[in-house]
């Protein structure tokens, strides 16, 4: 498996919003929240690019905004977020496909909410597009144990890499004695 490098790697972030985040009872709330929230100040502490997108964040009954850390920690990256209208592939909307193709970037850190709708469609697309993707599993989650199990299948089948948020940050780091290090050893301690 090819080695992801903070260089070489940006961090993408799908649907972690207020609402949809309540439906992932597959991963404990406050362990998906902690691991987004790792995620978003790792890339940020190491200047790596980050896209973040929302579906209906006006659906206040359902999904709701996202994260409001998200906005306290990447504040530029929320203010570029895309705001889907409903399209459930994010990838199939352009200004969310465009976003993480102008980073660059062959590498994409993948997290997203729910694993089995929101997650799949994007990872396999970009991974189709010829991007190396590895999914962060525990900071997505999905609203039952089956529906979890079949999107790890799928995407792994694919060819998707899946990880944890601690093993991803380690892979990015190389080296705990680096200002990398430095950023990530306090992220996975909390």
């Amino acid at each position: 498996m090819y080695r992801f490098k903070i260089d070489d790697t940006t961090v993408i972030l799908i649907d972690h919003q207020v609402g949809t985040n309540q439906w992932a009872s597959t991963t404990p709330l406050a362990l998906l929240q902690r691991n987004v929230m790792a995620l978003a100040k790792f890339a940020k502490g190491t200047g790596m690019p980050v896209v973040l997108t929302s579906s209906q964040e006006t659906n206040l009954n359902a999904q709701g905004p996202l994260m409001p850390e998200l906005q306290v920690a990447l504040p530029d990256a929320f203010a570029s977020r895309i705001k889907r209208e409903g399209v459930v592939n994010a990838w199939d909307d352009e200004r969310f496909a465009n976003a993480c193709r102008q980073t660059g970037r062959r590498n994409f850190v993948m997290a997203g909410v729910t694993t089995d709708v929101c997650m799949v469609g994007p990872a396999v697309s970009a991974l189709n597009e010829g991007y190396n993707v590895q999914v962060v599993c525990d900071a997505c989650g999905s609203s039952n144990p089956i529906a979890e199990e079949m999107a790890w299948r799928r995407m792994e089948r694919a060819g998707v890499g899946l990880t944890t948020t601690n093993a991803i940050v380690a892979e990015l780091v190389h080296n705990w004695a680096t200002p990398a290090g430095a950023v990530a050893f306090p992220l996975l301690l909390t």
